[in-house]
């Protein structure tokens, strides 16, 4: 790919990644588990603190990803691997993150993406405020996960042919 690519591909990202991380850091900071399992339901507290805990953790890939990002953007010189490398870390870190959380909670059902539904599906029924957050951030990173996709297998392939240990 050529640097100007590579480095539109690096700002729109970064864009995308900084609208995921404030709904993310809006939701953390304002619902506790207390709030969101109130019925006190021992199967939802599960629920939730996987939830929650998977939220966590895409914030904290996302915040690392829009940082590293940053720093490609900012060098005098853009240097073409480093940013081609922090892609494919925010391919898989942040997008498999969101799409295969750790704990099970929602997962994306392939059969409902050309319906014009939404394709997540959520392992037990939540809260509005659980289910609306999900879903705008399925919308950022389906966005980032096109934008994205040459990093899923071509970039480690390219990688491998020039000899690199990946």
């Amino acid at each position: 790919m050529t640097a100007t690519h590579v480095k539109s591909l690096c700002e729109s990202t970064r864009t995308k990644l900084s609208d995921a991380i404030a709904k993310m850091e809006q939701f953390v900071n304002a619902h506790s588990l207390q709030q969101l399992n109130a019925e006190n339901d021992p199967a939802m507290d599960e629920f939730y603190k996987g939830y929650l805990a998977d939220t966590r953790h895409l914030l904290v890939f996302s915040e690392v990803a829009y940082e590293k990002l940053g720093v490609s953007l900012r060098r005098p010189n853009f240097n073409i691997e480093y940013a081609e490398k922090v892609l494919y870390e925010v391919y898989h870190s942040s997008v498999n993150s969101f799409f295969y959380p750790k704990h099970e909670c929602y997962s994306e059902d392939g059969r409902y993406a050309y319906t014009g539904q939404d394709a997540i599906r959520f392992r037990k029924k939540p809260v509005r405020e659980v289910r609306d957050l999900t879903i705008e951030l399925s919308k950022i990173f389906e966005n980032l996960r096109e934008d994205l996709s040459y990093y899923e297998t071509d970039y480690i392939t390219q990688r491998r042919m020039q000899g690199e240990k990946v």
